[in-house]
């Protein structure tokens, strides 16, 4: 592996309401990425659990110091020696609510940074389908961007997809790898999920990482899968199904300056006044 080099994975999960389950299936996959020569692992969105609605999911959250999920993946991470992206756990950060959090854990066992979720999934699909993230998750609302050794990082988890301008915030800000930790529903995902992660990865020239859930969960709620790895071009580089296990491509670092020459459209943006009526 050279300094612009390395191995990424995905860890694609199918996590349920048993919290210890979901642990011992997570370090399982994480062990394997690790063994595969991986060396910046990424877990979905709700790694700790998939409840069957908001009053399950706050039972059985914790605050962050009391966290089993986390204290387990961070000495995992630890043991290992790599840098692990823990998708999201929900953080209680209230009686009433929790944060949809998502931890950068360094290869000696350090929290790196924490990002909130920003945008709630507050939604009506035509299915029928009815999700309601803010009755229970506090926003966050701050953008984050931290650094690797082979880069910097720019963190998102799931709808925040929805909402380029983030993403261009990230990019702005030096992010050369575009996180997105998901658990897409089944409905969402065979419409979007794929179009939007190379949208976001073509604008920004950014690689992205996107970690999901994948199959049926407690509730009955179906999620996407297909987690993906994807260049800077927008090529796909790996790509999962619907079932739990590892996803991984070698990425060159270097393939962003290449594509960001091809298409300079990163510096180009100009100010401009919002249209009127």
């Amino acid at each position: 592996m050279t300094a612009r080099k390395l191995k990424a994975a995905c860890i694609q999960l199918r996590s349920t309401d048993d919290v210890d389950l979901n642990i011992r299936q997570t370090s399982s996959l994480i062990r394997l990425a690790h063994k595969d020569g991986a060396r910046f692992i990424a877990t979905p969105e709700n790694t700790n659990l998939m409840a069957p609605d908001g009053g399950a999911k706050l039972e059985k959250s914790f605050s962050e110091k009391d966290d089993p999920t986390l204290s387990s993946l961070v000495a995992l991470a630890a043991e290992l020696e790599v840098w692990l992206l823990i998708g999201s756990l929900a953080i209680k950060v209230s009686e009433g609510k929790t944060a949809n959090r998502s931890y950068l854990v360094a290869p000696d066992g350090r929290i790196e940074t924490r990002y909130d979720k920003i945008h709630l999934f507050d939604i009506n699909l035509p299915s029928g389908e009815t999700y309601r993230e803010s009755n229970t998750v506090a926003p966050g609302d701050r953008a984050v961007v931290a650094s690797l050794p082979w880069a910097r990082i720019g963190l998102s988890v799931c709808y925040d997809l929805r909402f380029p301008q983030l993403y261009r915030s990230l990019a702005k800000a030096g992010a050369e790898i575009l996180t997105v930790p998901s658990a897409f529903t089944e409905t969402t995902g065979k419409a979007h999920w794929h179009v939007l992660l190379r949208a976001r990865a073509i604008e920004n020239a950014c690689f992205v990482v996107a970690p999901a859930q994948g199959g049926e969960h407690a509730n009955g709620r179906k999620t996407y899968g297909h987690s993906l790895i994807i260049g800077p071009w927008g090529d796909i580089l790996a790509e999962g199904g619907v079932d739990p296990g590892v996803v991984a491509a070698e990425i060159d670092l270097d393939d962003i300056a290449a594509a960001r020459g091809r298409v300079p459209a990163l510096h180009h943006d100009r100010p401009y006044s919002p249209p009127s009526d």
